[in-house]
C-alpha cells in the first residue's frame, strides 16, 4: 500500500483551501498524491461539471490536475514546498469524464532555487498517456506571505 503525502495535515494549513489539492475547498479538487520510488501517483476522476468539448475533459481543468501532480512531484523528491513557476502541458488525446484516471509525476532536474519536474495523465485501464506536462517549481518560503493570505472561500 501506498503512502499518501500530505500538503496539508490540520484544518486551516496553508493548503487546505487550494483548489487543486485542498481538503476543506468546497467545490475543489481535492487532488490526492501518493508516494513511490519514482516520484508520486495520483488517483484522478474528473467529473462531468468539468466538460470543454463534448464528453471531455476542459484543457484548464486537465492542466491544473496535472499541476498538483507535478507540485506533488517537486515536493515528494525536495520535501519542501514550492510554487509553479512555469507549466507546459501537451494534450495527447482528449481526458474522458468520468472514468478512472492515473497521474504520475517525478523529479527531472534539481537546482539551488527550483526544480524541474515532469508528469503524465493516463487512462487506468489502458495506460494509454492522454496529456503529459513540465513544469518549474521554485522554493517559497510561505511563512512570509501568511499576512497576505485571503480568508477561506465561504461554501457555496
Amino acid at each position: 500500500m501506498l503512502e499518501e503525502q500530505f500538503l496539508t495535515k490540520e484544518p486551516g494549513d496553508l493548503f487546505s483551501q487550494c483548489f487543486g489539492c485542498g481538503p476543506e475547498h468546497p467545490i475543489g479538487l481535492r487532488v490526492r498524491c501518493f508516494k513511490t520510488d519514482e516520484g508520486v501517483l495520483a488517483p484522478i476522476l474528473v467529473p462531468r461539471r468539468y466538460e470543454g468539448p463534448r464528453g471531455a475533459a476542459h484543457g484548464g481543468i486537465v492542466t491544473t490536475y496535472l499541476d498538483e501532480v507535478l507540485a506533488g512531484a517537486a515536493v515528494r523528491a525536495t520535501d519542501r514546498l514550492s510554487v509553479t513557476g512555469e507549466i507546459t502541458v501537451r494534450f495527447v488525446r482528449p481526458v474522458p469524464l468520468e472514468i478512472p484516471l492515473l497521474g504520475r509525476g517525478r523529479l527531472t532536474a534539481r537546482q539551488e532555487r527550483y526544480v524541474d519536474v515532469e508528469g503524465s495523465l493516463e487512462e487506468l485501464a489502458t495506460s494509454e498517456v492522454l496529456a503529459r506536462a513540465r513544469g518549474r517549481f521554485f522554493f517559497q518560503d510561505f511563512q512570509d506571505r501568511s499576512a497576505r493570505v485571503a480568508p477561506p472561500v465561504p461554501e457555496p
